[in-house]
């Protein structure tokens, strides 16, 4: 029996109305109503643009592709660039930099917020450093205020993977708009669910023309008739049918999930007030407990899952913690992969480089788990909780 599930749906008869819309049109793949919800979505977040893929993770794949077909010399990638990163993220942060041949430097996390620790960057910055691939984890934003001023007069961009955090701010900005380009998932578990499903948002409008180009097999179809890409498109939809300019993949989503994110971002702004609410609670109960430690947040976090990582002088440990929890119906998980470097087989593909220790990382891949939030009221289920770890 679950009496706290990790997540829940978030669909009721707006969303299955969406989908029958989309059924009476005939019309399944990419097309007004993926349109749509991109308009819709770079508008709610404050982007120029936004590009439905389909899924977070062909998200960050395209956007780490874009960065080596830019003219823009600021931004322009080539293999064997160096990126840092966190050392705790989901893998398909990671990824695409090994795939497109760049060299992946990781960085320990600050074991209160669970970003990368801000400190450590600083000093891990190189004149090889070329980007950060910033990663919101759980929710909660980056201090982007001070990691701006890190980089400042250095010519290295930020990019953010904000698959884990829609809806969160800093200073009053949304979370996935602090880069030169940010990424968010739609997955069921997610702050919001379009079956699977993906953004990206840029202010760029050329990196927005190649994101168009290599969303779809990278022909020229879908660029307007001036862009920033292939220049002017011929007249002759004929002869620019089949025209293909890039490398590209086939990433696009499918007109359901563009249906069912225009009715999930009208909801948006509610779900995000009540998990704030459901993290209110939480953070009451368990803000001085004595054996486990909570994400502190940064800015207003969008709370994804309460994370628990349990102090050095608890008498139990993770395993018995996760035992404990299942005993009583309460669905746990790792945070996220925990220390990425663990694992071995992947990294061998790798060109990468450890700054420093990862002290931080590694205790939280030993010690730290997440319960989930959702997006209605679960202080039933968070009472349950404190009443068993309490």
């Amino acid at each position: 029996m679950i009496n706290y599930a990790l997540a829940s749906s978030t669909w009721d008869e707006n969303e299955y109305s969406a989908i029958q819309r989309v059924i009476n049109s005939d019309m399944f793949t990419m097309g007004k109503e993926v349109a749509q919800y991109e308009q819709d979505f770079a508008e709610f977040f404050g982007s120029k643009y936004a590009l439905m893929v389909s899924s977070g993770s062909t998200a960050n794949l395209l956007m780490i592709a874009a960065l080596f077909f830019t003219k823009n010399k600021s931004l322009k990638l080539k293999r064997g660039d160096e990126i840092i990163v966190p050392a705790v993220s989901w893998s398909t942060t990671y990824f695409p930099l090994q795939q497109y041949g760049l060299k992946v430097k990781f960085v320990d996390v600050d074991l209160d917020t669970l970003n990368i620790d801000l400190d450590k960057l600083e000093l891990a910055i190189t004149e090889d450093t070329r980007a950060i691939l910033s990663v919101n984890l759980l929710g909660n934003p980056n201090d982007y205020v001070r990691m701006n001023k890190i980089i400042a007069g250095r010519n290295i961009f930020i990019l953010e993977d904000n698959c884990e955090s829609m809806g969160a701010t800093l200073n009053g900005k949304q979370a996935g708009t602090f880069g030169v380009m940010g990424t968010y998932s739609s997955f069921f578990s997610h702050h919001i669910a379009t079956m699977e499903g993906g953004c990206v948002v840029t202010n760029d409008e050329e990196l927005y023309h190649i994101l168009l180009c290599i969303r779809a097999h990278g022909w020229t179809r879908n660029l307007p008739k001036f862009n920033k890409v292939s220049g002017k498109k011929s007249d002759d939809a004929f002869e620019e049918s089949f025209k293909f300019i890039l490398p590209g993949y086939n990433a696009r989503p499918l007109e359901m999930s563009g249906a069912l994110g225009i009715e999930q971002l009208k909801k948006l702004p509610g779900f995000i007030e009540t998990r704030r609410k459901n993290a209110t609670l939480f953070q009451k109960l368990f803000i001085n407990h004595p054996h486990l430690r909570i994400q502190r947040e940064t800015g207003h976090s969008s709370w994804f899952g309460f994370s628990l990582i349990i102090k050095q002088d608890a008498p139990y440990n993770r395993a018995e913690l996760v035992k404990l929890l299942m005993e009583n119906g309460i669905e746990c998980r790792p945070i996220v992969t925990g220390n990425f470097l663990k694992n071995t087989e992947a990294l061998k593909h790798f060109n990468y480089e450890v700054f420093g220790s990862l002290d931080a990382a590694e205790y939280l891949d030993g010690h730290g788990l997440f319960v989930g939030n959702h997006q209605n009221d679960i202080e039933k289920e968070i009472k349950l909780l404190a009443e068993i770890l309490c």
